[in-house]
């Protein structure tokens, strides 16, 4: 994922370790993707079409 968003946008993603299972993505400091609701790993065009969302 991180290369996919990396090559796809020029963005350097950092994992911040946390628990619970819980994958979310920040743009900005602003939350663009979390699995809270899902529970389940996004794939590359989901997380794609948030952070094209966010940055609108």
């Amino acid at each position: 994922m991180q290369a996919a968003i990396k090559d796809k946008y020029g963005i350097t993603a950092r994992l911040k370790e946390g628990v619970g299972g819980i994958f979310e993505v920040f743009l900005d400091g602003q939350t663009a993707y979390t699995n809270q609701d899902t529970y389940r790993f996004p794939t590359d065009e989901e997380i794609f079409a948030k952070i094209d969302a966010a940055r609108k």
